[in-house]
Parts: structure tokens; C-alpha cells; sequence
């Protein structure tokens, strides 16, 4: 009997597996249309891959020293897309693109990006019209010392 349960045990697992593996391309796809759109100044892409209410966040020093919470809307995103690379020096040739897809539940998923200079924490979600979009991004330099606004007559 101890035998028979821990097949039952065993497909359960194998079909939750198959579940998670055939929405990875898609969720896949929609963290790279955020990241790829950066790297080759395509607002359109980036545009792809996020939804319209996003709300990308990291801490921040201002100038003046006062620690906040600086957030990035779609417009900002889609934006920035559209110009941050423009002069192909933000990124190496062949830039880092890891995505680790931490956990998908039906229309849900977490997935950390990590890039050459930052590490992105999203959550996606899969639209009624079963595309993945990046919802929420929680982000952070690796050099964290760069979370700050130049200081008055810095360079």
C-alpha cells in the first residue's frame, strides 16, 4: 500500500513539473522583452513585456542624503527603453541575462533577473488574454553604494 502512494506521489509530482515547465518559455520571454528591450533601444519590446500598472522600486539616497523609495511606472519603463542604450555603451557586448524562475502558480510567477551591473525580484502575472507581464520589479545595483543622487558639484 506505502508502495502504491508514493507512485501516486511521484505523478503528481511529474505532472505539476510538466504544468511549471510549459509556461517557462512564456514567462521567459516576457522578463527578456524587459531586459532585451534595454540593451537594444527597443520601446515597443519593453512595452511587450510589462503591464501597464507596473511598479518597479528601489531604495534611493537623494542628494541631500535622505533615504526614499524611488519608483519607475510603465511610461517611465517604456521610456527609458527608448533612449537608455541609445549610445551602446550601458551594457558589455554580450550582456548577462540569468533568470531564475522561482515559483509559478496558474496565473502567477516570481523570478529573479540578474543583469551585468543589478538584480531585478518580479512578479508576473498571465493576462485573460494568456500573455505573462511583469507586474512588480524590487531592484538593487550589486554595488549598492550606487543607490544614491550625485552629491552638488560631484562629477
Amino acid at each position: 500500500m506505502k508502495r502504491y502512494g508514493f507512485i501516486i506521489v511521484i505523478i503528481a509530482l511529474s505532472f505539476y513539473a510538466v504544468a511549471g515547465n510549459k509556461e517557462e518559455p512564456s514567462i521567459e520571454r516576457a522578463v527578456k522583452d524587459y531586459i532585451e528591450s534595454q540593451h537594444k533601444v527597443l520601446p515597443e519590446m519593453m512595452a511587450r513585456g510589462i503591464d501597464e500598472s507596473l511598479a518597479k522600486r528601489t531604495y534611493w539616497r537623494s542628494s541631500e542624503g535622505n533615504e526614499f523609495i524611488m519608483e519607475s511606472s510603465y511610461d517611465d519603463m517604456v521610456n527609458l527603453a527608448g533612449f537608455y542604450n541609445k549610445d551602446g555603451n550601458k551594457f558589455p557586448a554580450a550582456p548577462k541575462i540569468e533568470i531564475e524562475i522561482y515559483d509559478i502558480d496558474k496565473r502567477v510567477a516570481s523570478v529573479k533577473l540578474t543583469a551585468d551591473d543589478w538584480i531585478d525580484y518580479m512578479h508576473l502575472y498571465k493576462n485573460e488574454q494568456g500573455q505573462w507581464k511583469v507586474l512588480n520589479v524590487l531592484w538593487q545595483f550589486n554595488d549598492i553604494s550606487t543607490h544614491t543622487s550625485k552629491q552638488p558639484g560631484s562629477t
